[in-house]
């Protein structure tokens, strides 16, 4: 597969593509088959951010019926369900006990109850339930990052290509592409308001998120799976998880995807048995094709200062953004160019729903993010692979690697393709020993 670096390409494949009037599957009967009149929708992976996004859909006011729901877990499904029962009713939420479906499988079967899927298991699912949501003919709304190797990355991409073909609106949660003062300020980078961009920095440093404990009675997989955060099959590290949002802004200024990765990272304060195979740190440098470098950094260190944002700096000035709504350009004296009203703007999580909405109920084909959000997560994910083997690596190169993490065997007795050794801890990479592709 080619490297797709330049400009046009990138314009060509971008997050937001408008179309005309569908003539699709969700046109055709069954879409409002329903006597109210209502498009129904399917939650797949029942955790907060799922559960969240499901009040995000019934918040933009359409007609939307909640009609099945899939996890892994039992516990999960039921803990979702309550809240969103209890805030909307049986108006907008009509899940039965032969509607929700639990285990391995579950996601085909709410899959095929539904004109809209919500995507929004651990992310090592999300290339196999994105293809089933695609071969199935819905509307999408899925989680960000939408793999964790370059081997799902590449189905990713080819289910993109056919949900294109389908005239299938997908949004994915990258949703500083619906957040006003990106949209304004990165608008203004491409129309020249800093010059040739050459540089700048990406963060995502903060203390970390939460930890599982494992249970007597739980086998591996489902320990793995309970506390998903720590194992690269399922999360594919942090850098993935979380910093592929300021990644993703890169790639956006740029209009394009780094051509290579190198840098350093390890595991200095997280290293309980707990915290399975990740990194505590990344920092990397992505080298675009015109030679401009961008500076990457993630960790999670309690304690220490936290920084989320993202800078660029150009030919004729500097950009600061933030998801604080901060836009903020100036020139190399220090004068503005532009400044973002940061003033009642959209909350981007709602916004993104909105559009996609919008757009479903009009008939509308107008979003095709899959492909950006595959290709911003394999810039991530290509960043883990040189911090891992501490190797420059090229975009081809990680694109190609044949390493697959996902396990061979999906059941709560199969093992995972990472077993701890006898004391409980998992191997980690280690730079300059390890091969990742």
């Amino acid at each position: 597969m080619k490297n797709q670096n330049s400009r046009r390409d990138f314009i060509k494949t971008s997050a937001l593509v408008t179309g005309g009037m569908l003539t699709s599957p969700f046109i055709v009967p069954g879409a409002y088959a329903a006597p109210e009149n209502h498009l129904k929708l399917a939650l797949i992976g029942c955790g907060g951010r799922g559960t969240g996004a499901v009040f995000q859909a019934f918040e933009t006011g359409h007609p939307i019926k909640l009609v099945a729901m899939a996890d892994a877990f039992r516990d999960r499904l039921d803990n979702s369900l309550k809240p969103i029962l209890d805030k909307y009713g049986a108006e907008k939420v009509d899940v039965p006990e032969d509607r929700k479906f639990v285990g391995f499988d579950a996601y085909k079967h709410a899959i095929a109850e539904a004109d809209v899927v919500i995507l929004a298991t651990p992310p090592g699912f999300r290339p196999s339930h994105f293809e089933e949501a695609v071969k199935q003919g819905k509307q999408i709304f899925m989680e960000k990052p939408v793999a964790t190797d370059a081997a799902g990355i590449r189905r990713v991409l080819a289910a993109a290509e056919e949900a294109k073909a389908k005239k299938l609106n997908v949004v994915v949660g990258l949703q500083r592409h619906y957040q006003n003062n990106y949209r304004e300020t990165i608008k203004r980078i491409h129309d020249g308001a800093i010059g040739d961009v050459i540089g700048g920095q990406v963060y995502w440093n903060d203390g970390g998120v939460w930890v599982r404990e494992r249970k007597p009675e739980q086998t591996e997989m489902e320990y793995q799976m309970r506390n998903w955060y720590y194992f690269n099959w399922l999360c594919g590290d942090h850098i993935t998880e979380q910093h592929v949002h300021n990644i993703d802004i890169a790639n956006w200024v740029k209009q394009s995807y780094p051509v290579k990765a190198e840098g350093t990272g390890g595991r200095l304060v997280r290293t309980g048995k707990d915290h399975g195979e990740i990194f505590d740190h990344h920092v990397l440098t992505f080298t675009y094709a015109d030679g401009s470098v961008i500076h990457s950094e993630c960790r999670h260190f309690p304690g220490a200062t936290n920084r989320v944002d993202e800078s660029f700096q150009g030919s004729k000035g500097k950009v600061y953004l933030s998801a604080g709504n901060h836009g903020n350009i100036t020139d190399w004296k220090g004068n503005a160019i532009y400044t973002h009203n940061r003033d009642n703007n959209p909350n981007p999580y709602q916004q993104e729903h909105d559009e996609l909405w919008a757009a479903i109920v009009k008939g509308e084909y107008k979003f095709a993010d899959a492909e950006n959000a595959a290709k911003s997560t394999m810039t991530a994910i290509m960043g883990r692979y040189a911090t891992y083997s501490g190797k420059v690596l090229t975009w081809d190169e990680a694109l190609n690697g044949t390493v697959d993490l996902f396990p061979e065997t999906l059941a709560w007795d199969a093992m995972p393709k990472i077993l701890p050794n006898e004391e409980g801890y998992y191997p980690h990479a280690i730079p300059g020993k390890t091969k990742v592709i």
